[in-house]
């Protein structure tokens, strides 16, 4: 890589960071106005069990990059609040598998609107062609992470 490569890496890097820090930000602010309010893993794990279907506890550790041990702790907890539930393993009656109940679907569905709403307010004044321009660059950049490393892990 020249260094322009690197220079425009570098702030791109900057700008993740930002964002990372400012969405952070707002979450632990919204935090403040629900009481339901789920951690990032919970809500991780709520998502896959919505948007993927019910899954054994050690697949969800893989999909979410978890130690196995923090999904089974966040697992115990989304099952005391109700919202995921054990159902016996369609495929083998030996082993369970989680799904989000009716009322995970709910909070999530709530908790998607409010997302929703807000990123729309914050994008009002683009045109719809720079929010799916901004859309795609991050699909594209998301799979860029989630197929893996292109040499050293950041710091």
């Amino acid at each position: 890589m020249d260094s322009a490569e690197l220079a425009a890496a570098d702030r791109l890097g900057v700008q993740l960071v930002r964002s990372a820090r400012a969405l952070n930000r707002v979450r632990h602010r919204s935090a403040a106005d629900d009481a339901r309010h789920l951690d990032k893993l919970a809500y991780a794990v709520l998502f896959r069990l919505v948007e993927h279907g019910p899954q054994r506890t050690g697949r969800l550790a893989e999909l979410l990059y978890a130690e196995i041990s923090l999904v089974s702790r966040q697992t115990r907890a989304l099952v005391q609040l109700g919202l995921i539930e054990r159902r016996a393993d369609p495929d083998d009656g030996r082993a369970s598998v989680l799904a989000a109940t009716d009322e995970g679907l709910r909070v999530f569905e709530q908790a998607r609107q409010r997302r929703s709403e807000w990123l729309a307010g914050l994008v009002a004044e683009w045109s719809p062609a720079e929010v799916g321009q901004l859309t795609a660059l991050l699909d594209r950049l998301n799979d860029g992470i989630e197929a893996g490393p292109r040499g050293a892990a950041p710091q």
